[in-house]
């Protein structure tokens, strides 16, 4: 042809292999990530063959990280985080600062110096977002307490990691030798200055966001949306999350990353967010693709078996390290075995952000490229076997229960919120309802039956919520409902009504079973997220099944208050607007 196509030929060959070795990826049951990391290495100058352009494929691949972390911030919710930060937070940096002492020491003991070392370390100290919502969704635990600690866990890790970004470039001079201008190493002071600076422009870029973008993007979005042009509101997002990415970098020399992330949650406070999300996913996913075929460009793979030794080391703290960690921590905080086996297996893995802060620190000459083809290596394995290792989590469950003394010890209920106080008024534990989860829904039934004076009882997986919940007058236990001994605390052989919101469907059945194994003639009302699942419920006879979101909390309640208090109340509760 008389033109150049190299971009062409770069998109045609990355989306044609990424989408033939995803499928057999996803038959394998394995991410569908995995086959877009493999279609880079193919496509890549390690391997023979057709070798695309790996700096259009960089370029590519910066998009790939805007829409990604725009997406981000577009379901970053800070009151899902606040809901789980006593866990999260303190839980997230401290397994932060051990996969950093793994990583680094593990480096140092290679022999590399410590600005290697460190960075080396932060990439292994993050998981991939990507992978843990796609395992979560599969295994329906997004809307879990478990799914929304490791969520939240992950928020954190991204957060930390998203100002890791922004200082790298500051801090990498006090560890690499051409860092000044005389090509000495930069001295203390100029660290100092250098990292104000950064900040400075970071508070600033934030300051802006907050003052000017939080008001100016969602109007924006609402203006573009009453034009009724569905590809202009698709622009218009898409726009937005590029735009303020690439006005952070030219402005006030923030990564993209941080560009887009604002971006997204600033727009998330638009009425139109679910809608911009939606819009923009084909977009995100495709791009997506792009940002893991180019990272896969990057992988040497002669390092599987030039250095066996360390890639199995990588691995192993990835996988070992960092899952042992976590659970730890989270048994620490007297969580269940369950939850902190879940919280293990969403961390057993790493991915976009470190293989963008393997790059950053390779730009910086603070790693050796070896270092990125390891964490490049350990991110291919590591995502592979996420799958197997959370259909890992309950075989081993039981076989720790079955073998461990210690984990017996540990699920005791000695824990003074797992059982009811004393002081709970014995007349409202006959014929009360029995609430299981006080999320969105379950907060709205509480309150309407708490102005109908109706008893009730709250079991909770989160010993944040409990906790407040006693605070409040409102008798609460701690424990996964799905085991006899929380519903016990919740007096179900004398209760009424059995009324379960939560959306996890794998736990149902066993909370059914075991509530109407202790009470015959116990009422249970459910919820589902689709006409699928309700249908299967109704079909196996669970209970009274309630669909569709929007009106499902009064409807459950009004359900409730007509099967105790009769159907005048009921109608009464459901006409209201």
């Amino acid at each position: 042809m008389p033109h150049d196509v190299s971009l062409i030929a770069t998109i045609a060959a990355a989306f044609g292999l990424a989408m033939l070795l995803g499928f057999v990826a996803a038959r394998l049951r394995m991410p569908p990530l995995v086959g877009y990391l493999l279609a880079g290495v193919m496509i890549g100058p390690s391997t023979p063959g057709f070798v695309a352009d790996v700096h259009l494929a960089g370029q590519l691949a910066e998009i790939g990280v805007m829409l990604l972390m725009f997406g981000v911030g577009l379901h970053f919710s800070i009151d899902d985080l606040l809901a789980v930060r006593r866990i999260a937070v303190p839980g997230a940096i401290v397994q932060i600062l051990v996969a950093v002492a793994l990583g680094a020491g593990t480096a140092t003991a290679w022999g590399w110096p410590a600005g290697a070392a460190l960075v080396f370390g932060l990439c292994l100290s993050v998981a991939s977002t990507v992978v843990l919502l796609r395992a979560l969704e599969a295994k329906g635990l997004l809307e879990s307490i478990n799914g929304r600690i490791a969520v939240g866990w992950l928020v954190v890790e991204d957060l930390v990691m998203v100002l890791v970004l922004v200082l790298l470039p500051a801090i990498g001079g006090a560890f690499n030798t051409t860092g000044s201008e005389d090509g000495g190493p930069v001295s203390g002071v100029d660290l100092l200055i250098a990292v104000a600076i950064t900040l400075a422009k970071v508070a600033a870029f934030i300051a802006s966001m907050l003052l000017i973008g939080r008001r100016v993007l969602p109007r924006l979005l609402w203006s573009v949306a009453r034009t009724g042009s569905r590809e202009l509101f698709t622009l218009g997002v898409v726009a937005a999350a590029i735009g303020v990415a690439f006005g952070a970098a030219a402005l006030f020399d923030v990564s993209f990353a941080l560009g887009a992330f604002f971006s997204g949650m600033l727009l998330r406070e638009s009425e139109f967010s679910q809608r911009a999300a939606a819009e923009s996913l084909p977009l995100r996913d495709a791009f997506a693709v792009l940002f893991f075929v180019s990272v896969g460009m990057l992988f040497d793979p002669t390092v599987l078996w030039m250095q066996p030794g360390k890639v199995l080391a990588v691995v192993a703290i990835v996988m070992i390290g960092k899952t042992i960690a976590a659970v730890l921590l989270v048994l620490a905080f007297r969580y269940p075995l369950n939850t902190a086996l879940t919280v293990g297996a969403s961390l057993a893995q790493i991915g976009e952000f470190s293989f963008i802060l393997a790059g950053l620190g390779v730009a910086l000459n603070l790693m050796p490229a070896e270092g990125r083809s390891l964490v490049l290596a350990a991110a291919l394995i590591s995502i592979a076997a996420n799958a197997a290792v959370f259909a890992a989590i309950e075989p081993l469950q039981r076989w720790i229960r079955l073998r461990s003394a210690l984990a017996r010890r540990l699920e005791q209920r000695d824990d003074p919120l797992a059982q009811l106080p004393t002081t709970v008024d014995q007349a409202s534990l006959t014929g009360q309802v029995v609430l299981v989860g006080y999320g969105r829904v379950g907060r709205r039934i509480g309150a309407t039956l708490r102005e109908h004076h109706v008893p009730f009882v709250v079991a909770e997986e989160n010993r944040g919520i409990v906790d407040a919940l006693r605070q409040d007058g409102i008798a609460a236990v701690s424990g996964d409902a799905s085991t006899p001994e929380v519903l016990i605390q919740a007096h179900i052989a004398r209760a009424a009504v059995l009324v379960i919101a939560l959306p996890d469907t794998l736990h149902v059945r066993r909370m059914v079973e075991i509530a109407r194994t202790l009470n015959p003639g116990l009422l249970v009302v459910l919820r589902t997220r689709n006409e699928d699942e309700a249908r299967l419920m109704r079909d196996e006879q669970l209970g009274d099944v309630f669909l569709a979101e929007h009106e499902l909390a009064r409807g459950m309640a009004a359900h409730v208050l007509t099967r105790l208090r009769g159907p005048a109340e009921g109608r009464a509760l459901a006409a209201q607007g």
